[in-house]
């Protein structure tokens, strides 16, 4: 591109051209003349246009042209930052969903393992609850028949007694001391047999 003292040189240049040509007749001349149309200032003017619109391209639309785009990849990124940052959050929460699920899958495993544990320690319990009882019923039962037994015994030495001591009262009148022990001992052997 031109720089501003090149183009003013050349619009200087190019104004002194159409003055020398406006002085010789032209066609083109004679028509923009018919219409009050003055050549040279109109030709001036496009140059001038022309450096203007550089001017502004050059110093005004590219900065604002390139602001712009910044902005737009900015914008982008922040886009694509946006939906990386909503994919890691999705990802983040199928994980957290995934690590609950799992932990309620290893809670009821816990819990079921709990219950059977229980299940298992409440029948060995209740087993060695109902062979102690056993025990107890056994024994129980082994000392009623002790002192049912004992008491049968004493009961038979009382009777064997008493029927001593009445068979003596009846027969002691009768009968000597060697007769007397002989009747008490049989009727005791008698008694103690039943």
């Amino acid at each position: 591109m031109l720089s501003l003292p090149v183009l003013a040189e050349v619009t200087g240049q190019v104004a002194e051209a159409t003055t020398v040509h406006a002085e010789s007749v032209n066609p083109v001349t004679e028509f923009a003349n018919n219409f009050g149309v003055n050549l040279p200032a109109v030709i001036g003017q496009i140059i001038n246009f022309c450096i203007v619109a550089y001017v502004l391209w050059r110093f005004a639309f590219k900065p604002v042209l390139a602001t712009l785009d910044e902005r737009q990849k900015k914008i982008a990124d922040g886009l694509r930052y946006a939906e990386e940052t909503k994919a890691r959050l999705d990802s983040a929460q199928q994980e957290s969903a995934e690590t609950l699920k799992k932990a309620q899958v290893e809670a009821a495993a816990i819990i079921e393992q709990a219950r059977k544990a229980s299940k298992e320690l409440a029948e060995r319990e209740t087993t060695a609850a109902t062979a102690r009882a056993g025990e107890l019923i056994s024994k129980a039962q082994q000392a009623i028949e002790l002192e049912k037994q004992k008491m049968l015994a004493e009961a038979r030495t009382e009777i064997a007694r008493l029927v001593i001591a009445t068979t003596q009262r009846v027969l002691s009148k009768e009968l000597n001391d060697a007769d007397r022990t002989r009747y008490n001992e049989a009727a005791a052997r008698e008694l103690t047999s039943v």
